[in-house]
């Protein structure tokens, strides 16, 4: 027997099925996988496999040869902590076309390399990942640029590696002063875990807008919000924002802000004087978070720290200058390779 609900109640029981789903700006365009499969890289992606802290993993990467005549060179690019090596995609062509070898490997916990059910998250760990694959590669000295999370990651690995440091080159790092010591509240790991299984894309382009293009947007943004969010809303969801608690919680308690003095490498920090990032400042309390994220000071403060580092400044621009305007910063970061150490 057939059963049929007046054309009233039809249109009730669709509206409200309708009003229980995500609106469409709550979604990511696609959804990819646990490792960002289905994302298209720039470059040829491949994988290094390993063993760390008892367990197997892989590292994704991109290994870009010189599209001109080699010089010789080789630039690893350090992906900050909401960004992937493929988001260093205009800078990659722009070093190629220099004659430089260019590395962007993906860290593990992020994009397209492993999301460990359990990993000890430290800076030296990801900087002994990191040079484990640089001599899987052959790459005995490499020129180190970090952004974001990044810069402290290639800070770690200047202390650790200087031997094997060129140069190191930090854009817009965090870890430019110490949150926890001015104030920031800590959170414990469910607590990060709970902020991150909450992502949406609406929510990544917004802080995006505000934090790394100073309010601007383009549509050639677009894509970097999709990557985000459809890693966070795929198959993986869970272990992703498991593996993002872990890893927010590695950059707020192992400052490097202290050992910046120590460094004896060539040393060049790129600035958008713009930017406001400071990890914890969402939850400060008013007073606190009026100190944190002046970065058009802080850049100023760590350059003076840094035995002969030279401070390159964006004015107006935000936390992620190769991206907001990447012609003019890749001729400036080219310009600064070619200085004379």
């Amino acid at each position: 027997m057939a059963f049929r609900f007046p054309i009233k109640q039809s249109l009730a029981v669709i509206l409200t099925a309708m009003a229980a789903l995500p609106t469409p700006s709550a979604l990511a365009a696609n959804v990819y996988g646990e490792q960002l499969e289905g994302f298209h890289y720039p470059y040829t992606l491949e994988h290094f496999y390993f063993s760390s802290q008892q367990q197997p993993l892989s590292m994704g990467y991109m290994d870009v040869k010189p599209a001109q005549q080699a010089n010789g060179q080789t630039v690893v690019l350090l992906h900050g902590k909401n960004f992937c090596g493929a988001t260093w995609e205009d800078t990659i062509k722009a070093l190629s076309q220099q004659g430089y070898r260019v590395i962007a490997p993906d860290q593990i916990g992020f994009c397209s390399s492993t999301k460990p059910a359990n990993y000890q998250y430290s800076f030296q760990q990801l900087a002994l990942n990191t040079h484990q694959l640089l001599a899987h590669l052959g790459v005995a000295k490499a020129v180190m640029v970090g952004h974001s999370t990044g810069g402290m990651l290639a800070t770690r690995y200047a202390l650790m590696y200087p031997q094997q440091t060129q140069k190191l080159v930090l854009v817009n790092p965090i870890g430019l002063e110490d949150w926890k010591a001015k104030g920031a509240p800590w959170r414990s790991v469910d607590q990060w875990y709970q902020r991150e299984l909450k992502l949406s894309a609406a929510g990544i382009k917004k802080y995006e807008q505000t934090t790394y293009y100073s309010g601007e947007w383009k549509p050639e943004y677009d894509k970097w919000v999709d990557m985000l969010a459809g890693l966070n809303s795929g198959p993986g969801h869970k272990k992703v924002a498991w593996n993002s608690a872990l890893i927010y919680d590695m950059i707020f308690t192992q400052p490097v802000y202290y050992e910046f003095k120590d460094l004896k490498v060539p040393t060049t920090l790129m600035i958008g004087t713009a930017d406001t990032t400071a990890i914890g400042s969402d939850i400060a309390p008013a007073a606190v978070k009026a100190q944190l994220g002046h970065y058009n000071v802080l850049g100023k403060q760590v350059t003076k720290m840094i035995p002969g580092a030279h401070l390159i400044e964006f004015p107006g621009m935000g936390h992620a200058p190769q991206m907001e305007e990447p012609q003019k910063f890749n001729q400036t970061l080219i310009s600064d390779l070619a200085r004379p150490l």
